[in-house]
């Protein structure tokens, strides 16, 4: 115990001088650049010059104008009186973020929406902000080192059809006691919520003890339950002197029951039990008993894409509806602005590794946040591999293609430029062509930064088709007539070619290559349409 704690504090002391290295190399805003007019919502943050705090919240409020694009958006609001208000009102900020706080210049805020100052007993009240549905739990991101301010955005948008649930936000401006500070994204967080995971308040005994819970894989700083497996590293191998640490986030872990707490650690314990078993991959007694394949495949693709060297092992959410919903562990996405090719540090640059072997590295470089061994094992599954595959190639036949992820890159590119709000963040926090941690590339515009991102996205579609076996060129299994989309007129072209009537030139009815055209090639390409 001595050992562990003299760990901690060497620790404690090599990441204070690590901060006060980030702090006394910190830019300061440039406080001359003024904001007239903007596409942008602009944010108006008031604290009267009170200090704020990374702890404790502090009494602010908050405006929010947004003409919805009608018009502009402008900062003079008594010369232009008409503007649309879309929330005001009190708020209880703080400072966020770990490694977003500590080693940028630039501060993400936290904030939830009140209904009086926190000194007259103000409480949350739910608000709906910038079309996002009401909730009193929202996060100001803050993109400094990821210079093209869009990397979470552009996650979260490729990830949105495919996951459970996956935040929204918008990009904003941000005017705090009148000075300009920037480019912002005010965004969800994952939390309990009837618009975001709609988790039920778990009860104390039976079926209500039974859900729902939100977790997260992450640092030490806060330990509610400890695993009781180690990391490993990338040949199965056990990592004895790691641990991996679970926080539990809702409900808040003081105000957890006895009976809550000791459900939910016996439900992670008996997953891992069954990913650590020689039986883990049977149907009945494996790992598939206590979590969702897909949900998980869809997390991983999410994370190896972005190559997110801070993915599975910080901020890694997950959660647990009641069994009514789903008996199984779920993830959600969040904390992707060092992905896609955003870090130097343990090669997050790099296009042709896998995150999940990550701990190799970590662990020799002296981490001590490793990626828990349920991804190895999950790896280990052929038929969990198989499925990863099958994902992929969905993903790579919709919104994954190349040519749409570009114009997704572009549109994205296209609202931060329109009239100027990049360039104004790049005039407050004047950073082109210099150096900011983590990054490995140091860009000397955002049209560099743009280019750099897309031969970087371009690279790692290709490596990860040739490890997953997609063929971009090859036609998807169910598109009778060659048109490179599984649809309804596919399904009519085998219809036709049942009853004897004409098909275009090339079409391919078989689709179950039998020799037999008939009702259970319409079955294959119904499927192929919904993705089975």
């Amino acid at each position: 115990m001595r050992q562990f704690l003299l760990i901690v504090a060497t620790l404690t002391v090599a990441i204070g001088a690590r901060a006060n290295w980030w702090w006394d190399n910190f830019e300061p805003i440039n406080p001359q650049v003024k904001l007239t007019e903007t596409n942008l919502p602009i944010v108006f943050v008031d604290v009267d010059g009170e200090m704020i705090d990374r702890d404790e919240r502090i009494t602010a409020r908050i405006k929010v104008i947004d003409n919805q694009g009608r018009q502009l958006n402008y900062a003079d609001t008594v010369s232009h009186r008409g503007q649309r208000v879309d929330y005001e009102g009190y708020i209880a900020l703080r400072y966020r973020g770990n490694t977003s706080f500590d080693a940028s210049s630039k501060k993400p805020y936290s904030f939830r929406t009140i209904d009086r100052p926190l000194e007259e007993g103000g409480q949350k009240v739910k608000a709906a902000i910038l079309g996002m549905p009401p909730d009193n739990n929202w996060a100001i991101l803050a993109p400094y080192n990821d210079r093209s301010m869009m990397r979470d955005m552009l996650a979260f948008e490729l990830s949105r059809p495919w996951m459970d649930y996956t935040p929204q936000g918008r990009y904003c401006e941000l005017v705090l006691d009148g000075t300009y500070y920037g480019v912002y994204i005010i965004t969800e967080v994952v939390s309990k919520g009837k618009n975001r995971l709609n988790l039920k308040d778990p009860g104390t005994q039976g079926f209500d003890l039974k859900g729902g819970y939100l977790m997260e894989v992450d640092r030490d700083d806060e330990i509610t339950h400890l695993s009781k497996h180690n990391p490993v590293r990338s040949n199965g191998s056990r990592i004895s002197s790691r641990s991996i640490v679970f926080q539990y986030k809702s409900p808040d872990y003081e105000d957890m029951t006895d009976e809550q707490i000791g459900y939910i650690n016996a439900q992670i314990d008996a997953m891992e039990d069954a990913l650590a078993s020689t039986q883990y991959r049977d149907a009945e007694v494996g790992y598939r008993r206590y979590l969702d394949p897909l949900s998980f495949a869809d997390y991983q693709l999410a994370q190896e894409f972005g190559h997110n060297v801070d993915g599975y092992r910080l901020s890694a959410k997950f959660f647990k509806w009641r069994d009514s919903v789903d008996t199984r562990f779920k993830m959600a996405l969040w904390d992707m602005n060092l992905a896609y090719g955003n870090s130097d540090y343990y090669n997050g640059w790099r296009t042709d590794t896998w995150v999940y072997q990550n701990n190799d590295q970590l662990y020799r470089e002296g981490d001590y946040q490793l990626v828990p061994f349920w991804w190895y094992k999950l790896n280990s599954d052929s038929d969990y591999v198989d499925m990863l595959k099958q994902r992929w190639a969905q993903y790579r036949r919709a919104n994954f293609a190349h040519d749409r992820i570009m114009a997704t890159v572009d549109s994205i590119a296209g609202i931060l430029t329109a009239h100027g709000a990049e360039r104004r963040n790049s005039q407050a926090w004047p950073i082109w062509g210099q150096y900011v941690w983590p990054n490995k590339y140091v860009p000397i515009s955002f049209d560099d930064e743009l280019a750099y991102l897309k031969q970087w996205l371009s690279d790692r579609l290709q490596w990860m088709d040739s490890q997953l076996g997609f063929d971009p060129d090859a036609l998807p299994l169910g598109d009778v007539n060659g048109d490179g989309v599984v649809d309804i007129i596919d399904v009519n072209a085998v219809i036709n070619a049942m009853l004897g009537k004409p098909v275009t030139d090339g079409a391919m009815p078989d689709v179950t290559g039998d020799g037999v055209v008939d009702i259970i090639d319409v079955n294959r390409v119904i499927n192929c349409m919904l993705g089975k």
